[in-house]
């Protein structure tokens, strides 16, 4: 039986296009080559395959294929089959992710023919302050030809702003949109109308403070990844299905500020447009990473998911160990082991926007770190135990990863356990950790500590398909009652010291506290109850019908844990913005609403 021709040209092209060569391995985007071997410890990591092989020539990879329209690269070195991706597709997510850093033009002196028209306002001796107009937006007048122009506040448009901080504040405080509404007795239209706003105030803000981060030095950084699903609710009675949004999200363990949270959703494409586009480019016909809009769920999409799961896997193990190695299994047999958002029958796609390919915006959220850090010496990544997670880190750190300047762990937690038994936990580890003590009372805390995690590596267990190292972690916390973790960037270039500090450090605590603040303080992502007579299906009075306002949530709630919510320390106050060197102090919602109040100079 012949094979199977995964990047034949679609049906019903012209003979002209259906004699174009394809080309065999997507092309790279913006200096984005996705497609090469995963393994770090493969000879072929990181080496991109030829796009045309000359005669004679060896080939590091022979394509393959997990289904129709799903290739895999082949290692011929190390045998791993890492599916290929459009690297256009994750370009573009990149690109959308990272919008908001992109900054915008600063007003300066509107006459053409004068020295300071290209000169930013803000510079020293360029402009003075000229008063206000009627509407109260500054004025201010150009040193060189005396011309005058206007800057307008952000709350230009607004007759009232009293409001607006109260919107804020209510809105990361576990406060119903509906009681919003009631208790500051403002129209529904006035109220979404400020949460806009608000979404807007924060991008600007965050953005002005994190493109900072590209001149600041950083020795290491430890990062914890992980990725948390929330629910839309539907919007017709005649179609009782879900729209589940995956988002990933980055946060420093050493500070808690969170780098990002990114959902898989574009609120700025119209379904219509892009399938019909779709359409007239044969993209269904083609193999998916050569598709032109590969990072985008389509119909077509959808339709072929629900066909081959019927309902989500859900692990029953009741060990770490069993987990880990359930884990393992269910992804095995996944047709392209990256691919975590499969769609069930209960769940469908947005009425509004695109829904995107959660392993896309996984891949695009590793690109967006490195892009966000200028001077980073040594990056040590904790991710969540999931294939998608370790291929996107792996890749867009391949060159730091080859180098020896980054580390990546995956960190899997018994997460279903009681109080009782977190405390169960935490006391038989101090048990053990007193008797060490007994033992070496010579020994600091810290050298005691690292000895209980070497006689923990000595004994490392092998789990999955593919023999990966797993380590009990010796002295849980409360957090993290029940933790195992896995080098997978294991070499032996560090002294045994050096291994164990590492596993030591090894924790997804700053995300996962995070993620329990999404759930507590945001109305919109309090879970919801299943019901077993409702066959899958979930209604939430709170959960959102717009998938869009569950991004602006999300943003508004980041800036609000990065700059302003406050822990007290014997020092005082701090929040995770001065503790990573983005803020001096504390901050007042009022500083992130009329975010620039003015101009500041150069």
């Amino acid at each position: 039986m012949p094979k199977t021709n995964l990047f034949a040209a679609p049906a019903g092209q012209s003979a002209l296009a259906q004699n174009t060569t394809r080309p065999r391995i997507p092309p790279a985007s913006g200096g984005i080559q996705y497609n090469f071997c995963k393994n770090p410890s493969c000879d072929h990591f990181g080496l991109e395959p030829p796009r045309k092989t000359q005669r004679g020539q060896l080939n590091p990879y022979v394509l393959s294929s997990a289904a129709k329209g799903m290739p895999l690269l082949k290692c011929k070195a190390c045998g791993e089959m890492p599916p290929l991706k459009s690297n256009i597709g994750i370009d573009e997510e990149l690109a959308r992710i990272s919008a908001y850093l992109e900054p915008k033009p600063v007003p300066a002196c509107p006459n053409l023919d004068c020295e300071n028209h290209a000169v930013p306002l803000g510079t020293k001796r360029a402009y003075r302050a000229f008063g206000t107009t009627a509407g109260g937006a500054h004025r201010y007048q150009c040193s060189q030809c005396r011309k005058t122009f206007a800057v307008s506040k952000p709350t230009h448009h607004q007759r009232d702003t009293y409001p607006n901080k109260s919107i804020f504040k209510l809105l990361i405080n576990k406060v119903p949109f509906a009681r919003i509404v009631s208790m500051l007795d403002i129209s529904w239209h006035r109220f979404y109308h400020r949460i806009d706003f608000i979404h807007q105030q924060c991008l600007e803000f965050v953005a002005d403070r994190e493109r900072k981060l590209k001149d600041i030095s950083f020795r290491r950084l430890y990062l914890a990844v992980d990725r948390q699903d929330y629910l839309v609710n539907w919007t017709e009675r005649e179609d009782k299905r879900n729209v589940v949004l995956s988002a990933v999200a980055s946060a420093d363990n050493t500070s808690g500020y969170v780098l990002g949270i990114h959902p898989n959703f574009d609120s700025s494409l119209k379904r219509e447009d892009v399938e019909a586009e779709a359409q007239a480019l044969g993209d269904n016909q083609l193999a998916f990473p050569l598709r032109r809009h590969a990072r985008l769920w389509l119909a077509s999409d959808y339709a072929a998911s629900t066909r081959r799961s019927a309902r989500k896997p859900v692990s029953t193990s009741s060990t770490l160990h069993g987990v880990i190695s359930e884990t393992y299994h269910l992804t095995s047999q996944r047709e392209d082991i990256e691919v975590f958002d499969v769609k069930t029958p209960t769940e469908k796609l947005p009425d509004y926007g695109l829904q995107v390919h959660a392993e896309y915006t996984m891949i695009a959220h590793f690109y967006f770190l490195k892009k966000l850090f200028g001077n980073v010496e040594g990056w040590r990544f904790f991710l969540d135990q999931e294939s998608g997670i370790r291929s996107a880190c792996l890749s867009a750190f391949q060159p730091e990863v080859a180098a020896r300047t980054a580390e990546a762990f995956y960190v899997s937690i018994t997460k279903d356990l009681t109080v009782d038994q977190k405390r169960q936990c935490k006391q038989t580890a101090m048990r053990r950790f007193g008797a060490m003590q007994a033992k070496h009372p010579g020994l600091k805390d810290w050298e005691i500590k690292l000895l209980m995690l070497k006689e923990e590596i000595a004994v490392v267990s092998q789990i999955g398909p593919w023999k990966d190292r797993w380590v009990n972690h010796p002295l849980p916390s409360m957090s993290e009652p029940e933790k195992a973790m896995c080098w997978l960037t294991e070499h032996d270039q560090f002294d045994e010291d050096h291994v164990a500090w590492l596993y030591g450090k090894a924790s997804l605590h700053a995300v996962d506290v995070f993620f329990e603040k999404v759930r507590r303080r945001v109305s919109l992502f309090e879970r919801s109850i299943h019901s077993s007579a409702n066959n899958g299906r979930i209604w939430s009075g709170y959960a959102p019908y717009n998938p869009g306002m569950a991004e602006k949530l999300l943003t508004i709630l980041r800036v609000a844990h990065n700059y302003i919510d406050v822990r007290k320390t014997k020092s005082g106050p701090t929040t995770p913005a001065m503790r990573l060197g983005l803020a001096q102090a504390p901050l007042q919602y009022g500083d992130v609403l009329y975010f620039p109040e003015k101009p500041r100079h150069r």
